[in-house]
């Protein structure tokens, strides 16, 4: 799907730039044209010969050059792609994004721009976890920058962490999502997805079945119709899908945050099976287990992020979406769920041993909505997706 897009691809300096010579490569299999910018750090580490041998065009280096800057090179630059990819984004860059800065080609390309932006982050975890780094990136998703990865693991200076930059691969499938033509095109909507694990004591936890799959394939089908995702999700079994951006919580309260931090949103799915409750007092060290006494714990409830956000007098998402995983009376329990948390939709299913959807693969819901109760049959959690995806598309561009 790539065939004849115009991939202006930003290079900045880390170690990771040695991944943007095999993402050229990737790029151009699937027909991209791919216009290469090289920060002075990036040749450091690439060489404007190699990277101009793979992607079979000119390297853009310098802002003040003679021949470009006499037809305003900078500015046709920025605006004549299809999407620009800054890989590796490293924290310098990212913070010069953040604040407006334009100092460089590779700043001012940003800075000048009306294109769409997908970073990928690359940094030492340190860097990563700093509170300034933290802050640019949420601005920079608030400004509407598109994210992949990073992923965590084991970095060239030795330590473990978040901060690696996502494979190639998993840039393309990111580059892919944001060039769909669809038509939630331009929409932002948030998607929670997985349970919450709430902590008893260091080794111990509440948590659930939720395995994360339904959430991640609605993301995946939003994604798909051309919709900027921001996932949150907690320690669910199935990995987050491609192309989005991920936010990854432990809690209850954790989700929360990062709900609150990713608005505002057109559209809000709480598909996370979100722990009612939490242990009142997290243990420092673990309860050792005393024969003949029971450890007495003492709960507390946890923050209710559906009705939170929508309650919202300002700021409310304009489509929120609820879902209920009941045992029984679903249909009648649900309806009482949508009016007293205030959603505009409840997705409802019966989560009843016998059914084996919790942890499965198919589902079986209820749309509960002002028009009523609309049953859907029994299909496969990428097909319930999909349709609850395309009902969203609707009701969006109405």
């Amino acid at each position: 799907m790539l065939g004849g897009k115009r991939i202006l691809l930003i290079i900045g300096g880390g170690i990771a730039a040695f991944k943007s010579l095999d993402l050229i490569r990737r790029l151009r299999e699937r027909g991209a044209e791919v216009t290469p910018v090289l920060t002075r750090a990036a040749e450091e580490f690439v060489t404007p010969l190699s990277v101009a041998a793979l992607a079979g065009h000119k390297v853009y280096r310098d802002l003040f050059d003679l021949t470009e800057e006499a037809e305003m090179g900078h500015i046709e630059l920025s605006r004549s792609a299809d999407l620009i990819v800054v890989a590796p984004a490293t924290a310098d860059l990212m913070a010069k994004m953040a604040n407006g800065l334009a100092d460089d080609l590779a700043s001012t390309l940003l800075l000048a721009t009306d294109t769409r932006v997908l970073v990928a982050p690359a940094m030492n975890v340190r860097m990563y976890d700093h509170p300034a780094s933290v802050r640019n990136r949420a601005r920079l998703a608030g400004d509407g920058i598109l994210f992949v990865g990073p992923n965590e693991g084991t970095m060239a200076c030795g330590e473990f962490g978040p901060g690696r930059m996502s494979e190639p691969l998993e840039i393309v499938a990111a580059i892919e999502a944001a060039l769909r033509d669809g038509p939630l095109k331009g929409r932002r909507i948030l998607v929670t997805s997985g349970p919450t694990h709430e902590p008893i004591d260091p080794v111990r936890y509440i948590a659930n079945r939720s395995s994360g799959a339904q959430g991640t394939a609605i993301a995946s089908a939003l994604s798909g119709l051309g919709a900027d995702v921001i996932f949150v999700t907690g320690p669910a079994d199935v990995p987050p899908p491609e192309g989005v951006q991920v936010v990854k919580v432990q809690t209850a309260a954790q989700m929360l945050a990062a709900v609150e931090d990713a608005l505002p949103v057109d559209a809000a799915i709480f598909a996370a099976a979100v722990a009612d409750w939490r242990v009142a007092s997290e243990a420092g060290q673990k309860i050792k287990k005393v024969a003949g006494a029971l450890p007495v714990l003492e709960f507390a409830e946890n923050p209710d992020i559906l009705a939170t956000v929508s309650q919202k007098t300002t700021g409310r998402p304009g489509l929120v979406v609820g879902f209920a995983a009941e045992t029984t009376d679903v249909v009648a329990h649900a309806t009482a769920k949508r009016a007293r948390k205030g959603c505009d939709w409840i997705v409802a299913n019966d989560v009843s041993p016998a059914t084996g959807i919790m942890g499965g693969t198919e589902n079986a819901v209820t749309l509960i909505s002002d028009a009523g109760a609309e049953d859907w049959p029994r299909m496969t959690k990428d097909q319930v997706a999909r349709r609850l995806a395309d009902r969203i598309a609707e009701t969006l561009t109405a």
